[in-house]
């Protein structure tokens, strides 16, 4: 999610340049705490994804939830856009904001969905800990950056730490549940990249929220046939994970957490989202009641390092 640091620039010059001895010195405190608290909330709400999703798929189908939770996503973010009247995007915007609709609102969604049918929560977060080095790449790519020599050596470290502990967990070849999460991995980099550059221009939730309804008019079609092909059995676990991934994750999160980058700065932030990939480790023991090999934690700690050594290299 580094691409979207530059949004954040006037907040973290501002919050910077604030003397220890100026009067506002304690008001910027507290904004920094306050910061800091929306940020670590954003966290914890990435973090129950995917323990969602699996309480989820217990009352619905893989294309149903995911088409379902987009279309409740999109009615509570349009409704939001209605309410505070923000005007649409210029039309030269809407091209890249079909780019973080299909990578964010629906590929990531979709590819993880139906990974998690056959893999565990625990298996799926220690391959996605890899989004973060894998948004930098590509946003490298796409702004014609050059990162550091150590940029470089800790992203290939991390893709190789996620790479043997997968063929190490599927029992020497790759199966079609990492095929979708290594999918996930680009489709989901390459809208966060995009949404990287419109946060420059609009505010991020604005972006996630204009992503949401472009894919409005397909996602209340695509709801209605996946649930007229899928069965459906309602059940406690069921529901609350549809409402948890459509409000929690898909909006709601991104909302606080952009909230908390612009109090606190991209650096702060991202050292509390370093976290995530080892927060759902401890939901699917608690939530799933599922068994962590050792390789599990220890790979996502590896992920960890590596992720904090590019953040220091890109800075």
């Amino acid at each position: 999610m580094r691409a979207k640091s530059s949004a954040i620039a006037p907040d973290r010059i501002a919050v910077a340049t604030t003397s220890p001895e100026a009067p506002g010195a304690a008001a910027g405190g507290v904004r920094t705490g306050a910061g800091l608290l929306q940020a670590g909330l954003g966290v914890v709400a990435f973090s129950l994804t995917f323990p969602a999703t699996a309480w989820g798929l217990e009352s619905f189908g893989p294309w149903t939830l995911v088409a379902v939770r987009g279309v409740l996503a999109a009615l509570v973010a349009g409704g939001c856009l209605l309410a505070l009247r923000v005007a649409p995007p210029a039309r030269r915007h809407w091209p890249a904001l079909a780019v973080v609709a299909a990578g964010v609102v629906v590929g990531f969604p979709l590819l993880t969905t139906l990974a998690l049918e056959t893999s565990t929560t625990a298996h799926a977060a220690v391959v996605v800990g890899l989004l973060p080095l894998t948004t930098a790449l590509l946003s490298a790519l796409r702004v014609g950056a050059r990162p550091s020599r150590t940029f470089w050596a800790a992203a290939l470290a991390g893709a190789a730490a996620v790479a043997a502990f997968t063929v190490q967990q599927s029992g020497g070849a790759l199966t079609s549940a990492d095929a979708y999460l290594f999918g996930a991995l680009l489709v989901c980099a390459a809208g966060y990249t995009e949404g990287g550059r419109l946060a420059r221009i609009m505010p991020g939730w604005q972006v996630i929220g204009w992503a949401l309804v472009l894919c409005l008019p397909v996602g209340v079609p695509a709801a209605a046939l996946a649930l007229s092909y899928e069965p459906v059995h309602l059940g406690v676990h069921g529901v609350a994970g549809l409402l948890w991934v459509a409000v929690g994750s898909q909006f709601l999160g991104l909302v606080v957490w952009y909230r908390g980058m612009a109090a606190v700065g991209i650096p702060k932030a991202s050292q509390l989202q370093l976290a995530q990939p080892l927060l759902t480790l401890v939901w699917s023991v608690l939530l799933l009641g599922e068994h962590l090999t050792a390789a599990a934690p220890l790979t996502a700690v590896a992920v960890l390092v590596c992720i904090a050594v590019t953040q220091r290299a890109r800075g």
